[in-house]
């Protein structure tokens, strides 16, 4: 189950990193976003949220930095060089694990039932 949760939070992580890459958000934005495009799969909280921003921060993978806007001072997050590499890096082991498991679940498609 420790290793469902990790699998879970690094899957996000590169969601969020995939996000960043396209443009700077703050967090309402990011929790909106990632719930419209996954049309509604991924309907992240704040509390869950957060920690995988600071953790991604904290690894130098993203920075932040705020912006006042109407009044209102936003904390926008922004992808590093380090986290452009590491979503390179995630994106290539996603679809070796994508392709391993369709071939898996799908096996009569490709010939190996």
């Amino acid at each position: 189950m420790a290793e469902e949760k990790k699998s879970l939070s690094g899957n996000t992580s590169m969601l969020l990193l995939q996000l960043m890459s396209e443009r700077d958000m703050y967090g309402y934005e990011i929790i909106e976003t990632l719930r419209k495009r996954s049309e509604n799969v991924f309907n992240l909280k704040a509390g869950t949220m957060y920690p995988l921003l600071h953790g991604l921060e904290s690894k130098g993978l993203l920075q932040c930095y705020e912006t006042e806007s109407q009044g209102k001072v936003r904390r926008y997050y922004s992808i590093t060089q380090k986290g452009r590499s590491v979503l390179a890096e995630k994106k290539e082991e996603w679809k070796t694990y994508s392709r391993a498991v369709d071939q898996v679940m799908g096996g009569a498609l490709y010939g190996n039932a």
